[in-house]
């Protein structure tokens, strides 16, 4: 009788000792609390580490310049009734639109400001939109491009619904905003409105590039990885193995263009390499040498503008 309360006791303790390691896995990945969130609104973050410095002046530029720019906010409501924001600017009515969306736990002025700038020049209209559970958001949950597809989803309707029932609508992400992208690209409740993506230093998966980065850490990924999705499942009710940008790719029903820098550190420029090589539709990978993660643009926005016109100009002339 001794044994078996001993092994029950065991059994409870792996299984708290289970539940603990996934609730702090959970709250390291995927949780966003709204106190950190929620700054001097007059503050301009730049993403650390020494690779951003070089382009410190052109980001806070472009923050400045998006701030003063006449736009519209926005707010919208996701499926599950949260509040979304976005800004809209038009270059000309009429124009093509971009839908542009941010990296992981960045926001759409930090991290997409500059896409204001690029899309003037190509003569297009953009509207920038944050994350849920990013900005002033509401929610407290990153899933990594899964349920951001359906907020994904509900910004491209409210461009038919609300600017122009014609607009030709090219959906834009860098890094978690790439990913995203990818996995609407796959939707089957996808507008014709909606003429390509634009996937910027996108990953193949939610699983890879969390493994990536848990081994970064010296950790170990495998043994951890397993405790990251159950944290996912329990404590955000979602599972980020659902989806993944690589196997959308290969059901996308638009034109892909690829852009990653070939000395990214946090998302391989391998992970565009296979995610190209993956999607089924018409494509195009651009590398752009010496970038790092999400700085294509800043590193040669020539060679980004231009390859973007001659992929995107015979689509838009349909």
């Amino acid at each position: 009788m001794l044994a078996l309360w001993i092994a029950l006791g065991v059994v409870v303790f792996l299984m708290l000792a289970a539940l603990v390691t996934a609730f702090i896995c959970f709250r390291m990945v995927f949780y966003s609390s709204p106190k950190t969130r929620f700054r001097d609104k007059e503050e301009i973050t730049i993403p650390e580490g020494r690779i951003y410095e070089e382009f410190r002046e052109p980001i806070i530029k472009w923050v400045k310049a998006s701030r003063e720019l006449p736009h519209e906010n926005i707010c919208i409501k996701s499926y599950d009734g949260l509040r979304l924001y976005g800004r809209y600017y038009e270059c000309k009515k009429g124009a093509p639109i971009e839908l542009l969306l941010h990296g992981y736990r960045g926001t759409a002025e930090r991290d997409v400001s500059g896409g204001i700038a690029r899309c003037f020049a190509l003569g297009r209209n953009a509207l920038i939109a944050d994350h849920r559970a990013s900005g002033e958001c509401d929610g407290t949950v990153i899933t990594f491009g899964i349920k951001e597809s359906d907020d994904c989803l509900a910004w491209v309707n409210y461009i038919i619904n609300n600017i122009d029932k014609d607009a030709k609508i090219i959906i834009t992400g860098v890094s978690m905003g790439a990913a995203t992208v990818m996995i609407t690209a796959a939707r089957e409740d996808l507008p014709a409105n909606v003429v390509g993506a634009l996937a910027d230093c996108g990953y193949t998966s939610a699983k890879a590039i969390i493994k990536k980065v848990i081994h970064d850490m010296k950790l170990p990924k495998d043994l951890l990885y397993p405790f990251v999705k159950l944290g996912a499942r329990i404590y955000g009710r979602f599972d980020p193995d659902s989806l993944s940008p690589i196997e959308a790719m290969k059901k996308s029903r638009i034109p892909v263009f690829f852009i990653h820098g070939d000395t990214d550190n946090f998302v391989p420029y391998e992970m565009s390499v296979e995610n190209y090589n993956a999607c089924t539709a018409h494509k195009t990978l651009v590398t752009i040498e010496g970038a790092g993660h999400g700085l294509c643009f800043p590193k040669d926005q020539e060679k980004y503008i231009r390859e973007l016109r001659d992929f995107f100009d015979p689509i838009l002339k349909k």
